[in-house]
């Protein structure tokens, strides 16, 4: 059993809540810390917590508490880890890590100083549709990873504090593509060093100063192309889509838009459908469970067990500082509009990675370039001649 003091009482933390109460029926929240004193008694008693409080060290220096979990707005995550680490206590904490990279690596040096449990709540790296076209990709049915795409666009944030771009640390990019990033990162392998980024970012719609609209590409070292796509101006809901294509295959998922279950309502009796959804009238897609589909209860399933079982997580601090520093150059990179390297003070993956070769050859003299069968039944490859460079079609057929 974990004995979890949550750091926030608002959507993030109640989702949280859901979560850790719901998937091992053993886990318990036992302090809950918010800002308002309110917002802390409605929660305490929503969960049946005993003990609540607006002082965040307090909650977290609670002698019952083994885990803090971080459900705070971005420019109080250095604050929570640093009490964390001065009171020993495992953490966990939501994405992103940081505002950028060097708050994110003063975070993860801080945590493995102290010698304490850190995991880094990237919650859709354990959506069940991912984890099952993650252990395809794994086990090669797509070959060798040519390029991964995420996506995941809304019409904007909650809290007010997201809107703000001193308090938030950026816009979309920061709240969606550190998402989008790591996802794509996972798929072509977290041990591939990202190289530099390319980004497009604007303010189309929002009356901020931050972006609310941006597209990016990360090259990684060994040839393989990374995507994001994200918006706070999308209107239509949510939508979470993921894309990975390969030398042998290609998978796409579709995680919010498409559920499976379609339904049509005047309105009368409806209720609320899903998160983010901007209507609850017409042809709408529900979300059966929102807390599984979007990969909560994996997610602290496994948090709590390698806690107990003494390993680290699939998702860490370090994770979170990666993110970050490709996210630093994709800000970067959206001003210069040039490729930004990504600048990773520390760097736990492959070194010296190259791209690979996937000629095929086809005969002695010959690489393969395609072969197909036609509408009229003609079996066709199309030939390079290895010395020549001669590029040839033939009917074997």
């Amino acid at each position: 059993m974990r004995r979890i003091a949550m750091l926030g009482s608002g959507f993030i933390g109640r989702f949280y809540a859901d979560s850790i109460e719901g998937q091992r029926s053993k886990d318990k929240i036992i302090s809950i810390y918010a800002r308002k004193e309110e917002n802390a008694k409605k929660f305490a008693a929503d969960y049946k917590c005993d003990h609540w409080t607006t002082n965040m060290e307090e909650a977290i220096a609670h002698p019952d508490v083994d885990v803090v979990c971080i459900a705070l707005p971005n420019y109080v995550h250095a604050d929570a880890v640093m009490l964390c680490c001065k009171h020993k206590k495992a953490v966990v904490t939501t994405k992103p890590l940081g505002r950028n990279g060097a708050e994110a690596l003063q975070m993860m040096k801080a945590v493995e100083e102290a010698g304490i449990f850190n995991g880094y709540l990237e919650d859709l790296v354990y959506a069940p549709k991912f984890l099952k076209a993650y252990e395809s990709v794994k086990n090669g049915a797509l070959g060798r990873i040519l390029w991964a795409k995420s996506r995941e666009t809304h019409p904007g944030p909650h809290s007010d504090w997201f809107w703000n771009i001193e308090l938030a640390g950026g816009g979309c990019i920061l709240d969606l593509g550190c998402h989008c990033i790591e996802i794509t990162r996972t798929f072509i392998g977290k041990d591939i060093r990202p190289v530099e980024v390319m980004c497009w970012a604007d303010t189309q719609v929002k009356p901020i100063d931050a972006e609310d609209h941006a597209i990016g590409l990360i090259k990684y070292e060994n040839g393989a192309i990374g995507q994001f796509e994200v918006s706070w101006a999308f209107r239509g809901g949510m939508d979470l889509r993921d894309e990975v294509m390969g030398t042998e295959g290609t998978i796409w998922i579709n995680n919010f838009l498409r559920t499976g279950m379609d339904m049509f309502t005047t309105g009368k009796g409806a209720d609320y459908v899903a998160e983010k959804a901007e209507s609850n009238t017409g042809w709408l897609f529900p979300v059966g469970d929102e807390v599984n589909d979007l990969g909560y209860n994996h997610m602290f399933t496994e948090m709590f067990n390698c806690i107990e079982n003494g390993t680290d997580p699939r998702e860490t601090f370090y994770d979170g500082y990666v993110v970050n520093a490709i996210i630093d150059a994709a800000y970067k990179s959206a001003k210069t509009k040039l490729w930004e390297p990504v600048q990773l003070e520390v760097w736990r993956g492959k070194e010296g990675v190259t791209k690979q070769s996937t000629l095929v050859d086809y005969d002695v003299d010959h690489y393969l370039i395609k072969e197909e069968v036609t509408h009229y039944g003609a079996k066709k490859v199309v030939i390079k001649h290895k010395q020549t460079g001669k590029i040839v079609e033939r009917i074997i057929e």
